[in-house]
């Protein structure tokens, strides 16, 4: 029988000394915990740390993007090699998997990814994940690793995506822990810091909002920290951190994938007629289009928003922004037909 699915993302907080060090018993307490759940649980583990592990070997280091490339291609080796030591003491065997974005905007690509994951599962293989930072062109992040943590466990199905984090859950304005959020709404996203670590990429506010996409696809997500004994254990049966609901979701895998924002390249503009019939789950018309924004191909992900900028679905194009621009009869051309839209 297939296990469920989870996702636990490490920031470089969680795994790094202030000075960019990799926290060596951090990580071996991680191994010893994963390994507890290795049999219960298909594992992804999404880890930070590159950059900051590679950064002392890169001289007069000022964080030019260059450099952070460089810092992550020396990183990158130092992490796994850790991670592969502490986790051989449990039998477990650990497989490097370096993302980009086209893997989750190309649905091809991004199935050969599962595949590849279903197989390392298969095999007892724990697949530990970061961007490909030396080759990424959009400087060195999805926006950052909550990102590609959330796309993962959006597009495998993932029952629950842990978010690990120094603070140990979402604090309220006097830094009391909130222990349960039954929905992401506009007031709880006020109560949320600014600040983030000095090593990291991302803070509460964008765990807030990938959450928010996660639970929308029906999966529940966990902000915990690691400064109790079993935190992972404890964060996943409850008893600490943040606990944020799943919302009701009966969409389908394809679906889920359409869902998930970040993998939008382009938007278009519609006008109320054409709002109006997305909300029937009618097909988007090119005659109901008011403006595009933004370059897209037929079969890439785009954003519909209405006349005021509001985001009302996403879609797989069925024709280029360059096509849809130089029609001269827009009545009945398909942009998106019904089947490949996902209202938001």
């Amino acid at each position: 029988m297939s296990l469920p699915v989870l996702v636990i993302k490490f920031g470089t907080a969680s795994i790094t000394l202030p000075g960019g060090e990799l926290n060596k018993p951090a990580m071996v307490d991680i191994a010893r915990q994963v390994a507890a759940l290795h049999t219960q649980y298909h594992i992804v583990l999404v880890s930070s740390g590159a950059v900051g592990a590679g950064r002392g070997s890169i001289s007069n280091y000022k964080g030019e993007i260059s450099q952070r490339k460089a810092a992550a291609a020396v990183g990158n080796l130092r992490l796994l090699n850790l991670y592969s030591r502490f986790f051989d003491v449990y039998g477990i065997t650990v497989a490097q998997s370096l993302c980009e974005r086209h893997h989750f905007a190309n649905r091809d690509q991004f199935l050969q990814l599962k595949d590849t994951y279903e197989e390392l599962w298969s095999n007892g293989i724990v697949p530990i994940v970061n961007e490909n930072d030396v080759v990424s062109n959009r400087e060195l992040k999805f926006s950052d690793n909550d990102e590609l943590a959330t796309l993962l466990a959006v597009g495998f199905g993932a029952d629950v995506l842990m978010l690990c984090t120094s603070v140990g859950g979402l604090l309220d304005p006097d830094g009391n822990l909130i222990r349960h959020v039954p929905r992401l709404t506009e007031a709880v996203f006020g109560v949320v810091r600014t600040d983030k670590s000095s090593m990291g990429l991302g803070g509460m506010a964008s765990k807030l909002t990938f959450a928010k996409l996660a639970t929308r696809m029906g999966i529940r997500v966990v902000i915990f920290g690691l400064t109790e004994p079993d935190s992972i254990r404890k964060a996943l049966d409850g008893s600490i951190g943040t606990q944020i609901e799943p919302q009701p979701m009966t969409l389908s895998a394809r679906s889920r994938w359409l869902g998930s924002g970040s993998l939008v390249v382009g938007r278009v503009r519609v006008d109320a007629g054409a709002a109006a019939a997305l909300q029937r789950r009618n097909s988007l018309l090119a005659v109901g289009v008011a403006e595009i924004l933004g370059e897209f191909s037929a079969g890439e992900v785009i954003e519909i928003v209405d006349e005021t900028g509001n985001a009302l679905a996403v879609a797989q194009a069925r024709i280029s922004s360059f096509d849809l621009a130089n029609l001269t009869s827009r009545q009945n051309i398909d942009v998106a037909n019904a089947n490949d839209i996902v209202l938001l």
